[in-house]
């Protein structure tokens, strides 16, 4: 199975919700994976606080670029 979606991040939700914000702005609508709330909701306790970032593999270059204007 092709995979259409590509990581391009995992942090804090504080630092997620900066790059969600930066791809919106360049026009990239990001998926989020957030596996801790998925758990609390199904009544199960997640392993991690971290977050994922995804993006359409045919969107990866323009968003690697406003992630790098993050970084600096």
């Amino acid at each position: 199975m092709e995979q259409v979606y590509i990581k391009i991040f995992t942090g804090s939700s504080i630092e997620v919700l900066g790059i969600k914000c930066s791809l919106e702005a360049v026009n990239i609508i990001p998926v989020i994976k957030d596996e801790p709330e998925s758990a609390r909701l199904a009544g199960f306790g997640a392993p991690s606080e971290m977050l994922q970032v995804f993006v359409h593999k045919d969107e990866l270059a323009v968003a690697q670029k406003a992630l790098a204007a993050i970084n600096g």
